[in-house]
């Protein structure tokens, strides 16, 4: 990537401010005060255990994976969202490079906002697709709970599907684009083989489990691959 491809600091402000109203998972503040605020590399490098924890003690699971995966779905969440709605909406990949977490939840910002203009860039979706898969390798290498590498792998592609499917019901009007970006999205890397796409609106059924049914009152994703076998579905819970 060139120089000639970077978009300003503020326009960078401006498209994450814009896509924050679609909702909580698609906020990505930038600038501020650094207090409380620590480099989200440390959270990865600690197992982000503090979160796992608090996720595992809110559902009352009895496996540690349980709220390894929930944490990692709903990390996935935060920074698919706002990244795949810059693309989507302004043409702008944002470098996730220097992002920070709250030091007390999960939310995350960018103190010094960056990124690129996708149409001087050669291939944008693998500049996306890099950005926020760097970030879930450096989770995945911290974790000190055993959890198979496919299931990270689902949970990512399930947040990007969910992602989507959020932002295609509020911009009905993307759907060619925003869907032919996501496909090619599911065809990079690790999330190659996840799942596949069962409908025009976006809809997923992912090849593994994020484990929320193992939690006493947990019950089935809408999109996994276990869903139907005779328990109860619910949408994706963060």
């Amino acid at each position: 990537m060139t120089d000639s491809a970077r978009a300003t600091a503020e326009e960078v402000t401006a498209a994450l401010d814009d896509v924050a109203a679609l909702g909580g998972f698609f906020v990505l503040p930038t600038g501020g005060r650094d207090e409380g605020w620590h480099p989200v590399g440390d959270s990865y490098a600690r197992g982000f255990t503090d979160l796992a924890e608090a996720v595992t003690h809110r559902y009352r699971a009895r496996e540690p994976r349980v709220g390894v995966s929930v944490a990692h779905l709903g990390h996935a969440a935060r920074l698919w969202s706002p990244a795949l709605a810059c693309v989507a909406l302004h043409g702008i990949v944002p470098d996730l490079g220097g992002l920070q977490r709250a030091d007390d939840g999960p939310a995350l910002r960018l103190p010094r906002p960056a990124g690129w203009h996708t149409d001087r860039l050669p291939d944008p979706a693998l500049v996306l697709s890099e950005q926020v898969t760097r970030q879930l390798r450096e989770f995945a290498a911290g974790l000190r709970v055993k959890i198979a590498p496919r299931l990270l792998d689902g949970n990512a592609a399930s947040a990007l599907v969910g992602a989507a499917h959020v932002l295609l019901t509020a911009r009905p009007g993307l759907r060619e684009p925003l869907t032919g970006l996501t496909v090619e999205l599911l065809n990079i890397g690790r999330l190659v083989g996840t799942g596949r796409l069962t409908g025009p609106d976006l809809t997923f059924r992912r090849r593994s489990c994020c484990l929320y049914y193992r939690a006493p009152d947990g019950t089935k994703c809408g999109d996994c691959c276990l869903a139907g076998r005779d328990v109860r579905s619910s949408p994706k819970r963060r």
